[in-house]
């Protein structure tokens, strides 16, 4: 029995790892600022609202087949690998600026690979899974709802979303342009293909129809909330009244950890900068700095975590927003999401795990690269 509880409690700590580490923090900090009202100060409670509103959403959109009924389509007329390619990268690409980075991956990767398992090109999975990794998280650069970090940015800005857009959209730009030609080159010997994607995937049906109409509706009420039209707490009191009485089922396929999370972090970083000595250390390391430190940061402990660390101690959200974003890429922690495709391939094809994680690490790094100097070149 106890062996057991100690299994499940050493599964999810390595499941949810982030949330652990968090939690570890906020307790240990409590030590020095003891808990007391400016604990529930501390936390962006439009923040958790709208990332709650946003998860049960998508959740019920998966559930309901539209993402799938939508890369069916796309696909229903691909003719060869090049096509097929462009399809699968681009669809985790713009997708990633709507449902986020982690929703279009978990979407998408393994819809890629049942698609090249079907089609018999099997040689392109790893070609494929570290083009979607490196699409979802540069195509969710560009907007307040592309990833969690934006969103939080986005809230503390005080920009509006044009300003926001405005910030990263020379780097989404960019990354769309070198996608591309990176997708031309690899299928520059492309290969007929026959697909039959109704055989595939099924469309949703009428109910399902209904539901992804009512979820559009509160996807958009979701979105005015974000542009700062309707009040945050206006938009989740209807999405929780509508969906308690349309589709309960899709509070169980939301994943609250992301929340407790954020939680977690706000207390932790709250009570650090009531400690004089580490504020002060913290703001002169990230002052001028905002664009290294980011992505610095973001390379060792993620960018969602080195985003609510660093947010606190600098006014030029601008530069840390740049920062973090291109800080997804490079290591395979750099953005939470890269882990997504690694464990689906490493379940997959788990001997050649090595080979996939040569030329992920090889591709962001160039990316990365590249950004950066398109950071130099216009700042």
């Amino acid at each position: 029995m106890m062996d057991n509880m100690l299994q499940k409690i050493i599964d999810f700590i390595k499941k949810e790892t982030v949330l652990t580490i968090a939690t570890v923090l906020a307790v240990v900090s409590a030590f020095w600022v003891h808990p007391g009202r400016q604990y529930v100060d501390y936390i962006d409670w439009r923040v958790l609202g709208i990332l709650l509103s946003l998860m049960l959403i998508v959740a019920g959109f998966q559930s309901n087949g539209l993402f799938d009924a939508i890369g069916s389509r796309l696909l229903a007329k691909t003719k060869n690998t090049a096509q097929l390619m462009l399809v699968l990268v681009f669809l985790c690409f713009f997708s990633s600026m709507f449902i986020t980075n982690d929703v279009a991956l978990l979407t998408f990767v393994p819809f890629a690979c049942t698609i090249l398992q079907k089609c018999h090109q099997e040689r392109l999975i790893v070609t494929a899974f570290v083009l979607q990794t490196l699409a979802a998280n540069l195509g969710s650069m560009l907007t307040p709802v592309g990833n969690p970090q934006n969103l939080y940015l986005y809230s503390i800005s005080g920009a509006g979303l044009g300003e926001f857009v405005g910030w990263m959209a020379p780097y989404t730009l960019v990354s769309s342009v070198l996608l591309l030609l990176v997708v031309f080159v690899l299928s520059a010997g492309k290969r007929r293909i026959s697909l039959e994607t109704g055989a595939l995937l099924q469309t949703p049906g009428a109910a399902g129809r209904k539901k992804n109409g009512i979820y559009l509706a509160l996807f958009v009420l979701s979105l005015l909330s974000v542009a700062r039209v309707l009040p945050w707490e206006l938009m989740l009191a209807v999405v929780l009244i509508v969906l308690i009485f349309t589709d309960r089922a899709v509070f169980l396929r939301v994943d609250y950890c992301l929340l407790f999370t954020f939680i977690s972090f706000f207390i932790f970083i709250g009570n650090m900068g009531n400690i004089e000595a580490v504020r002060s250390v913290l703001q002169s390391l990230v002052a001028g700095r905002e664009l290294a430190v980011g992505i610095g940061a973001s390379q060792i402990i993620s960018n969602v975590p080195a985003t609510l660390l660093l947010a606190d101690f600098t006014q030029d959200i601008k530069n840390l927003t740049i920062g973090v974003n291109l800080g997804g890429l490079g290591t395979l922690i750099a953005s939470m999401a890269s882990l997504i495709s690694y464990k689906i391939y490493a379940h997959n094809y788990n001997k050649t795990k090595g080979r996939y994680l040569l030329w992920f690490t090889i591709a962001n790094v160039l990316f990365l690269a590249v950004l950066v100097l398109v950071y130099v070149f216009i700042s």
